[in-house]
């Protein structure tokens, strides 16, 4: 209708002899055109006021099933055991804590004064039983009951993870072959395995990566001959501290139980493997695919030639793992026993429930990895990986793998999905750094800003900084506020003047 009444006004202002017909043409083209134009605009105008997609991260699959009415926990002591999957778990503890705030009990290298027995003075900013409320502790330790609890809450939700000892140890000798004596020794696994007395002394440091490794961490004597009654006691003294022990080869079961005895949403457990090794797999320990997870806090061994040695021989028979189990016979009886009570919390859980939740959890890591990773997900090479503050450092004579990130992340995904990726080192540098900013600016010498170097003393991994004052307590060691630090009896001593704490 429009365009018939303004036609028939140009026929009759031409009629009217005001020009030629092909200027009255003209003018109907040029309105034609106009319109047009403003009804375009009006369309791409209403797509460009669009509300912004929204996150993935805020989601209302992000919260999975209704846990009911209760209330998260926030202080969590999670003993973070070797070659379990424990760095994955660290990373969850991680977000957690950094998305909400919460104060970590953050070791002043890189691990709480392992391999000796844990002591509070090994925890940066400690002063004291109940003087600083600390939320979450779960960095490397060899528990000491009585000196956590100096450090965390009465209300603590302590757990740990354990690992079948066979495959457990496949990985240690994969990353602490150039560490442990009785792993350097011994020409492969198998070759250890056959006849373990022949290469291991008790006497030696770092050996004790070779035996009874799990036992070991938790605080017990892994040099122990074998008997019943001992390795009755010891399950009991882990029952009467640690709520709920996880099981590396049942990760996302465990997940769930973790998820439900915390009271924590679901994105809160989902995890990408982390610390993955490129490593092909012997056919045990329940690992699959071309690399195999869990390695340790990536760094490089000093002094060791890694490009000159090839991946460690691991290859392993039936036999030799038998022989393994009776090595490792007290982890052995744990994680048989571990292993029991995990089913049984599985049935109180309900077998159908935890099918659907674990359908869940993976359907929301394959939703999350789509969206966070180039690859499909799938661990690259840390060379190939451009950001250095997610690529993993490396150690020992395997490699580590890491994750690239998707482009084009909008800020707030980025960010989520750089948490779920970020490589242990480097996230325990950023949570030092949010709680002691005054430190973290002086502590990092000029020229040196991002550069971070990493060396091994006596098997434990720190930077290059800590590494000079040594994680190894030392007679006249120094704490970070300046503090002198003794050790009598294989515990610290803080000394003010000339006042002794312990």
């Amino acid at each position: 209708m429009v365009f018939r009444r303004t036609a028939r006004m140009l026929r009759r202002l031409m009629c009217g002899r005001l020009g030629p017909v092909w200027l009255w043409k003209a003018l109907l083209l040029f309105v034609v055109i106009a319109f047009a134009g403003q009804l375009l605009g009006i369309i791409f105008n209403r797509s460009s006021v669009q509300p912004a997609t929204q996150s993935i991260f805020s989601s209302p699959d992000a919260q999975g099933p209704p846990l009911g009415s209760c209330q998260p926990h926030t202080h969590i002591m999670f003993l973070k055991t070797h070659k379990t999957a424990s760095s994955t778990v660290l990373n969850m503890l991680y977000r957690f804590g950094d998305e909400h705030n919460l104060r970590f009990a953050l070791p002043l290298g890189y691990q709480l004064g392992y391999p000796l027995p844990f002591n509070t003075h090994r925890v940066k900013g400690y002063r004291g039983p109940r003087a600083i409320e600390f939320h979450i502790m779960g960095n490397h330790m060899r528990f000491n009951k009585p000196e956590v609890e100096k450090v965390m809450p009465a209300d603590t939700f302590y757990f740990s993870i354990i690992r079948d000892p066979v495959a457990l140890a496949e990985s240690s000798f994969a990353y602490y072959k150039e560490v442990a004596p009785a792993f350097r020794k011994a020409k492969g696994l198998g070759d250890f395995a056959d006849d373990p007395r022949k290469y291991y002394d008790p006497r030696l440091r770092n050996n004790h990566y070779a035996k009874n490794l799990l036992w070991f961490d938790f605080g017990l004597d892994h040099n122990a001959n074998f008997s019943l009654a001992l390795a009755r006691r010891g399950e009991d003294l882990i029952r009467k501290t640690f709520k709920l022990i996880l099981v590396s080869e049942y990760f996302d079961q465990s997940m769930i139980l973790l998820r439900h005895a915390l009271c924590w949403p679901l994105d809160a457990v989902v995890s990408f493997s982390l610390n993955a090794r490129q490593q092909k797999p012997s056919g045990s320990g329940g690992m699959s695919g071309s690399w195999v997870g869990k390695a340790a806090a990536g760094v490089g061994f000093k002094g060791v030639n890694q490009q000159a040695k090839g991946p460690p021989n691991l290859s392993l028979t039936e036999n030799q793992r038998e022989k393994l189990r009776q090595w490792n016979s007290l982890d052995w009886y744990l994680y048989r026993a571990f292993n029991r009570t995990f089913w049984e919390d599985v049935d109180r859980f309900g077998r159908t429930q935890m099918e659907r939740e674990v359908a869940l959890l993976r359907m929301r890591r394959e939703d999350l990895a789509r969206v966070c990773l180039r690859d499909g997900g799938k661990p690259v090479e840390a060379h190939r990986i451009r950001d250095k503050n997610i690529r993993p450092f490396q150690s020992g004579l395997v490699k580590i793998l890491g994750y690239e990130l998707q482009p084009g992340l909008d800020n707030s995904t980025r960010t989520s999905c750089v948490r779920m990726i970020r490589p242990e080192i480097q996230y325990k540098d950023l949570l030092d750094s949010k709680q002691f900013p005054q430190l973290a600016a002086a502590q990092v010498p000029p020229g040196q800003q991002g550069q971070v170097v990493m060396v091994a003393v006596g098997g434990t991994f720190l930077r290059q900084d800590a590494a000079r004052k040594r994680e190894t307590p030392e007679e006249g060691m120094k704490d970070w506020d300046g503090s002198r630090l003794l050790r009598r009896n294989q515990t610290l001593i803080r000394v003010h003047g000339k006042r002794k704490f312990r």
